[in-house]
């Protein structure tokens, strides 16, 4: 008997699905689409903006700013003399100097004091606590300007008047959003590592500096990059309580007398302010989105 082999038969292709999208749906998403591009690309004309006439500002003379407009581009690409004027005659070296002691000082401190409050008032139970944290809270919603008077009798009584210590005093013991984030934070560590560590005859200063404080390495990290920012762009509190020791901020405002400004060297100085931050944030700010949604999740 011989078998009959019978041709492979295809298979019947399956009916193709239409798209559930109406037309009405793909002309909305394309609206979206645009609409989001769009607002990407007036964004980065309305910051690339004010660079590009700082950038041409810079690199012209006084009497050539005088006679063009600012979106004129300057004569000379190579002109860097107000460069050398901003950092000469500006002190623009002992500002970068000031201000990095400053800063390193001022955030050591704020990382100190706000990690140590958050654990406090976090992993303890003590009377008072919600009058503390409503403390805090009322401290974040009353504008600084209208303490300076005080603050600044305060600094003139203790003798700190025109020395850096008044600064970095004041950006220590000001900073109540580092708290609140630290706080934030250490509520998604679980309190099961602090019992753990008790177990093995930790006390409480070992487990904040060998458990709690190495966890806290993503808000540390988020504190000290916003922190640093907004110290080192800081001009009111240096220009009230540093008169004679120039900052970064404050040294560009050597170029500004009562009869007119040197605007030339003004934007050429501030093109070299503006240079530290820029690449700060440009390199660390994957760190800073991820410290600051580290503590959303418990």
């Amino acid at each position: 008997m011989t078998a009959t082999l019978m041709p492979p038969t295809r298979p019947t292709p399956l009916p193709r699905r239409r798209s559930g999208r109406t037309p009405l749906q793909r002309l909305g998403s394309m609206s979206a689409t645009a609409a989001k591009y769009t607002s990407l690309v007036i964004a980065a004309i309305v910051t690339l903006l004010p660079l590009s006439v700082l950038l041409f500002a810079s690199m012209k003379s006084s009497s050539e700013y005088a006679a063009t407009g600012p979106f004129d581009p300057p004569s000379n690409w190579l002109n860097f003399d107000n460069f050398v004027t901003a950092f000469t005659s500006g002190k623009m070296l002992e500002g970068f100097i000031n201000t990095t002691i400053v800063l390193a000082v001022s955030l050591v401190g704020t990382i100190a004091l706000g990690t140590m409050a958050a654990y406090a008032l976090d992993r303890f139970a003590f009377r008072g606590k919600k009058l503390v944290m409503g403390l805090f809270l009322l401290a974040t919603l009353i504008p600084g300007v209208t303490s300076q008077v005080a603050t600044f009798q305060l600094v003139n009584g203790l003798g700190l008047y025109d020395t850096k210590a008044a600064l970095i005093l004041l950006f220590m013991g000001t900073d109540i959003i580092a708290i609140y984030l630290f706080i934030q934070f250490m509520q998604s560590i679980p309190i099961s590592l602090d019992e753990a560590a008790m177990i093995d005859g930790a006390n409480r200063w070992t487990i904040y500096w060998r458990v709690v404080l190495p966890l806290l390495r993503p808000a540390i990290a988020t504190v000290v990059i916003i922190k640093g920012i907004a110290v080192y762009n800081e001009f009111y509190a240096p220009f009230l309580y540093l008169p004679s020791e120039g900052m970064i901020s404050t040294s560009l405002f050597r170029f500004k007398g009562p009869f007119g400004a040197q605007w030339e060297v003004i934007a050429a100085g501030t093109l070299v302010v503006i240079i530290p931050t820029l690449v700060a944030f440009l390199v660390l700010q994957r760190w800073i989105y991820q410290g600051l949604t580290s503590g959303a999740v418990k």
